[in-house]
C-alpha cells in the first residue's frame, strides 16, 4: 500500500503518563498520522504525582486535570485519532510512597492491566502496537508496568485471534528505545552543564550513568523530519513538565544530536538479522 494512502492502517501507542507521547515517540505518531494512519494513544495514568509549579494549576482543580488538558492539546498537535485512559494513578519514581498507593499502576496486578490494554487492542484493531522498552526508558515503575502489560495483552491478542468477531490479531509490536550512545554521551556532557549524571532530571532521580550500561538492539528507525514542528508544538503543550524548554540546555543538545528520528526494537514478529526497517508498516 502506498505510504500516502494508509486510511486502512491503525497504530496504537500504549504509554504511562501525559507527555510520554510527545517527549518520546511523538515524531513517529505525527509522521504516521500525516500519512493517513489512524493513530491512537492509550495512557495508563493522568500523571497525578508529577511536579507542577503552582502557576500551571491556575484554573485547574488538580495536577491530573492540568496534565490531561496538556495531553489533549498535544494529541491535537500530533493528529491523533483518539486518546483513552486506563484510569490508574501515577506511581511516582522508584522508592516513592506513591508506589504503594492502592490505585497506583505499578501496584496493579499485571493480568488486570493487560486485560484493560487488550480491550483497546480488540476495539481499535491496530496492525502495529508501540510501547516502552523493557526498562521503560529510564526505569520509571509505571513505564515498566505498562510495557509488561502491553506485551501480555499483545500476546493474548495473537494467541486468541477469534476474540473479535472477525478473527483480528495485531501484526507487529515495537518498543521505543533510546540509543545507549546518547546516555554514554550524557555521562560526559552533563558535568559541563553543572549536572550530576547519577542524579539527573527535575528531581534528581534518574541515573544516566546506570542507564548507559543497558543495551537494546535497534531494528527500526523512523525519520520524522516532515513533522518535526508538530512534535515541538506537542511538547510545548506540556508546559507544566518543562515542554516549552525542551529545545534548550542539555535536552536541547541531546535533541540536536539525536536528529529527527525515533528508534525502535522489534519484539514481534522476530526481527530479520541485519535488517533495519524504515517503516513500521513494512510487509503489512
Amino acid at each position: 500500500m502506498s505510504k500516502n494512502n494508509r486510511q486502512n492502517f491503525t497504530l496504537l501507542s500504549v504509554l504511562a503518563h501525559p507527555d510520554d507521547e510527545s517527549f518520546g515517540m511523538g515524531g513517529t505518531l505525527a509522521h504516521y498520522a500525516r500519512q493517513g494512519v489512524a493513530v491512537y494513544l492509550v495512557c495508563a495514568t493522568r500523571g497525578e504525582v508529577g511536579d507542577v509549579d503552582p502557576q500551571y494549576l491556575r484554573g485547574f482543580n488538580s495536577v491530573a486535570e492540568r496534565r490531561e488538558h496538556e495531553l489533549r492539546c498535544a494529541a491535537e498537535k500530533l493528529g491523533l485519532a483518539g486518546v483513552y485512559f486506563l484510569d490508574y494513578r501515577d506511581s511516582g519514581m522508584p522508592g516513592s510512597v506513591d508506589n504503594s498507593h492502592p490505585s497506583a499502576l505499578a501496584a496493579a496486578p499485571l493480568d488486570e492491566v493487560a486485560q484493560r490494554v487488550l480491550h483497546y487492542i480488540e476495539e481499535l484493531k491496530p496492525q502495529v502496537v508501540l510501547t516502552f522498552d523493557p526498562i521503560g526508558g529510564y526505569r520509571h515503575p509505571d513505564h515498566i508496568a505498562i510495557h509488561k502489560a502491553t506485551v501480555r495483552a499483545f500476546e493474548l491478542a495473537v494467541e486468541n485471534p477469534t476474540a473479535g468477531s472477525d478473527g483480528y490479531q495485531p501484526q507487529k509490536l515495537y518498543f521505543n528505545t533510546i540509543p545507549r550512545g546518547l546516555f554514554r554521551m550524557g555521562v560526559k556532557l552533563l558535568p559541563l552543564f553543572g549536572q550530576d549524571p547519577h542524579k539527573w532530571g527535575r528531581n534528581g532521580d534518574i541515573d544516566i550513568a546506570a542507564l548507559a550500561k543497558e543495551e537494546f538492539p535497534i531494528h527500526a528507525v523512523i525519520n520524522y523530519k516532515d513533522v518535526a514542528e508538530q512534535k515541538a508544538e506537542a511538547s510545548a503543550c506540556h508546559a507544566s513538565q518543562g515542554g516549552v524548554g525542551m529545545s534548550t540546555g542539555f535536552m536541547g543538545l541531546v535533541m540536536r544530536l539525536v536528529g529527527k528520528k525515533d528508534n525502535f526494537m522489534r519484539a514481534y514478529p522476530p526481527p530479520e538479522p541485519g535488517r533495519r526497517e524504515r517503516d513500521l508498516f513494512a510487509n503489512i
